[in-house]
């Protein structure tokens, strides 16, 4: 292949070999090239349709770029000694058919064209995502359906609080990623503009059909102003802004799974098959997916950082900093991907045990504020029925005691209003099952919750 640049008219001198190395993005924008192909050939077929090319060359030019997508598929051609993919596909494409080949580039320009790459892939990119969060959201209500009575603390500020159920628990993280979904289904709506077209930035002079382009390449919409179309990357930055809150949700729910898994808590034992162990202390059973899951997190938010850095300062049209729009993105996605995939199947792995969480809950005085509940039903304020339980636990800490073990007696030495059927109110399953406002953890409430969750993401 020719080493010559296809743009090197003006030019007296070959690019340095250092900085053509470092200008060129082939060792990372060849996985595009299906897109770059698939691009080249609706703007081939739009050419013959306008009498731009004759049918004849268009046909020639078609068939041997099917035949070019093919064999890189196969590994027959490998992707290399080129500034880009799209001079890539060029070259080969004229090195099999000469003269013809270079008609492709006709009224377009590598900024549209470029664009139209990264808007194909961030669709196909987003398209995908929704499907595997979707997936995650149902691993999510199977364990929740199976565990709507599995009592569990409740945490504020890391300090037991009330007591839910597992299924309220989880189902907590799963209208996170519902959020998730939502948020990628906005930015599919932004990345679904052809940007074909615009040229360098002003248009061509060329009688184009964009509309026909955008029905081939099933794009919704065109882009309306041509230096737009070439120098946004906010479809971009609004994927790893997804991306980064996405990863900030898996952070939460695995740091969860740490904290559930240590041997002070023992909610949960991770299965052998998602856990490690230490090379000098053979007791250790790591969770190491999880920590790994929470570390990179980090890796994803430093790239929308970066971006939005080489972003700020670019004036109108296309600058060649864009460029830096595709090494930190492709990692961000690869991220994500092995991280929802790997927990994915994770999730449905873990043992939950029930009877460790249960045993949790009755320590902690989670039903303290449901004494101050039973007394205000029995018409005190509830700010004085909050002192009075606050009184209580107090006592029940001085005496190492919990609130359940308590005599009727040391009740009615806080407030005669006490009767025997604060135990009732009390119980932990009762407690559970009477918080039926929306949302709560009543197995009702939470049946319902699991209706809605299912019925937004179908």
């Amino acid at each position: 292949m020719s080493k010559k640049k296809m743009w090197s008219g003006v030019f007296r001198a070959q690019l340095n070999p250092q900085a053509d190395d470092f200008n060129s993005s082939l060792r990372f924008d060849k996985r595009l090239y299906e897109y770059d192909i698939d691009g080249s050939i609706a703007h081939c077929k739009m050419l013959a349709k306008q009498k731009i090319i004759s049918i004849k060359d268009s046909v020639l030019i078609i068939k041997t770029l099917m035949r070019i997508k093919k064999d890189i598929k196969d590994n027959k051609i490998d992707i290399v000694n080129a500034e880009d993919i799209h001079m890539f596909v060029e070259q080969i494409l004229t090195d099999k058919i000469g003269n013809v080949g270079k008609r492709l580039h006709t009224a377009r320009s590598r900024n549209d064209q470029v664009a139209l790459d990264m808007h194909l892939y961030i669709k196909d990119v987003i398209i995908n995502f929704i499907n595997k969060l979707k997936k995650l959201v149902i691993v999510i209500i199977n364990i929740a359906s199976h565990n709507l009575n599995t009592i569990m603390p409740g945490f504020t500020h890391l300090q037991k609080a009330q007591p839910t159920t597992l299924a309220h628990y989880l189902l907590a993280y799963g209208e996170m990623f519902k959020r998730d979904i939502e948020r990628l289904e906005e930015n599919l709506k932004h990345a679904d503009y052809m940007p074909l077209g615009a040229g360098a930035l002003c248009g061509t002079t060329y009688n184009i059909d964009q509309k026909f382009v955008a029905k081939e390449l099933n794009f919704k919409n065109i882009i309306s102003n041509s230096m737009d179309a070439v120098s946004d990357r906010d479809y971009i930055l609004e994927l790893l802004s997804n991306l980064s809150i996405f990863m900030m949700h898996m952070s939460r729910i695995n740091e969860e799974l740490i904290i559930w898994a240590s041997n002070d808590y023992q909610y949960i034992t991770l299965a052998d098959e998602f856990s490690t162990g230490s090379s000098i202390m053979p007791q250790k059973r790591n969770p190491d997916i999880s920590e790994l899951i929470r570390g990179k997190t980090g890796r994803v938010y430093g790239t929308l950082l970066s971006l939005l850095t080489t972003m700020k300062g670019l004036p109108l049209a296309y600058n060649k900093d864009m460029q830096e729009d595709k090494e930190g993105m492709f990692d961000a996605i690869d991220t994500c991907n092995a991280c929802i995939e790997v927990f994915t199947k994770m999730l449905p792995s873990i043992k939950f045990n029930n009877d460790k969480m249960l045993s949790a809950s009755g320590k902690g005085f989670m039903n303290a504020t449901d004494v101050a509940d039973y007394l205000v039903r029995k018409n005190l304020p509830f700010r004085e029925a909050h002192e009075i339980s606050g009184k209580l636990v107090r006592y029940c800490i001085s005496n190492n005691k919990i609130l359940d073990s308590l005599a009727l007696k040391e009740y009615q030495s806080f407030s005669n209003l006490f009767k025997n059927d604060i135990y009732e109110a009390i119980d932990l399953s009762r407690i559970v099952n009477d918080r039926k406002s929306i949302g709560a953890p009543s197995p009702i409430q939470t049946k319902q919750e699991i209706e809605r969750l299912l019925k937004s993401i179908k």
